[in-house]
């Protein structure tokens, strides 16, 4: 990842969409996503380029690979640009409680482990919030499933988050989108801050330990000390201290 740094080739990005119609909420929260993790990028000096797939054009497609097992050129380009994305970001409409048959059927045709180790980002629209665990139920298995990186923050978009009269509480669905591009950024360009996990436990305690030896050290050096007998006359608190020890 972080031989993107600077002048190298750019990232790879591919944003998987299953929305139906035109224009499309779950077309605009995957544009959303990627216009975040971009921008996010390109303050840590990575370049990036963002490919769209769209499933509803590839609908006919997806069917006739489904009983055929042969993919027309344009799906086939499609499954290629997703295997080969160094992350993706899959967005998909609440069906029934769960992900869009166009969209599990899509990537029923990845094999298993094309997408092992990708960073994958979350996300779903529906009509109501209390669809919002479909993230977790349901996609979030089947991305485990293909081995991938699913990331910690996944996005759902209900209808009352767009417009002017949504829900800002938190930040709202804008703040949910920074930070979800700004976890799929420090992924991909590895600059995601050091976590305070076994190492830095492991540093603190080897300080602590090394700060408790210098004292020990200091201690020990103190109680060697050999005080002249003239100054353990002329300081009777001295003698006493060095009597006791």
């Amino acid at each position: 990842m972080g031989a993107h740094v600077g002048t190298r080739e750019p990232l790879r990005i591919v944003a998987v969409s299953a929305g139906l119609s035109k224009p499309s909420s779950t077309r605009l929260l995957a544009d959303r996503l990627a216009e975040s993790a971009t921008s996010e990028l390109t303050s840590l000096d990575v370049k990036a380029e963002v490919t769209v797939v769209e499933l509803r054009d590839l609908a006919v497609d997806i069917a006739n690979n489904l009983v055929t097992g042969f993919p027309s050129p344009a799906l086939r380009a499609a499954l290629e640009a997703v295997t080969g994305a160094d992350a993706l970001i899959t967005v998909t409409p609440v069906f029934a409680g769960s992900y869009s048959g166009l969209f599990k059927s899509f990537f029923d045709l990845v094999e298993p482990d094309a997408l092992r180790g990708t960073p994958v980002l979350l996300a779903a629209t529906g009509g109501t919030a209390r669809h919002s665990l479909v993230v977790e139920h349901a996609m979030r298995p089947l991305f485990s499933y293909l081995r991938t990186l699913t990331l910690p923050t996944a996005v759902f978009a209900a209808t009352d988050d767009w417009g002017t009269g949504a829900d800002t509480y938190g930040g709202g669905l804008s703040a949910r989108i920074e930070r979800a591009g700004a976890e799929l950024a420090g992924v991909l360009a590895g600059a995601a801050a050091p976590r305070a996990g076994a190492s830095g436990r492991m540093a603190a305690s080897g300080r602590n330990a090394e700060d408790s030896a210098d004292a020990d050290v200091d201690a020990d050096a103190e109680a060697d000390e050999v005080v002249p007998f003239e100054q353990l006359l002329a300081d009777p608190t001295r003698a006493s201290g060095a009597i006791n020890r």
